[in-house]
């Protein structure tokens, strides 16, 4: 409550244990934004909508990591919440890869934590960089002048 409190743009995380979903249930009837986080499982992410949450933060990269089809377990959590029309979002967690961040668009995650160097690898492409340097080739062999 005090977090809350402090700015209308906090959103509190809970655990997804029986106690943060009594807390959410709680917090959530009082307006405060949750982030019902370490959620492993749809069961774990259709209670924590059943009870409020704002988001929900399956983490995709420890899911996988332990054998889990993790990008399944996203999709269906989806479903789940198309199904009955629930507005808690996904906060697609722990991205590893360019391609998490493919997939949680995807599978219509509304957020995802993407760390810096894997934004940076989302710009590159080996076809860009070929195609800039013909450009720049064909540019200077025209003998122009640059406009800036």
């Amino acid at each position: 409550r005090k977090s809350a409190a402090l700015h209308h743009n906090i959103v509190v995380k809970l655990p997804a244990t029986q106690v943060g979903l009594k807390a959410l249930k709680t917090l959530s009837a009082e307006s405060i934004r949750i982030n019902m986080t370490l959620v492993f499982s749809t069961n774990q992410a259709l209670l924590a909508a059943k009870a409020g949450a704002y988001i929900v933060s399956p983490f995709v990269g420890r899911l996988e990591d332990s054998g889990e089809d993790a990008i399944n377990i996203i999709r269906e959590i989806r479903q789940i919440y198309d199904n009955y029309n629930f507005q808690t979002q996904i906060l697609f967690a722990s991205v590893r890869s360019p391609a998490h961040v493919k997939q949680a668009a995807l599978a219509g995650c509304e957020i995802a934590t993407v760390p810096y160097e894997i934004l940076q690898k989302l710009i590159q492409h080996p076809l860009t960089e070929v195609g800039l340097k013909k450009f720049l080739d064909d540019f200077t062999k025209s003998k122009q002048k640059p406009l800036v």
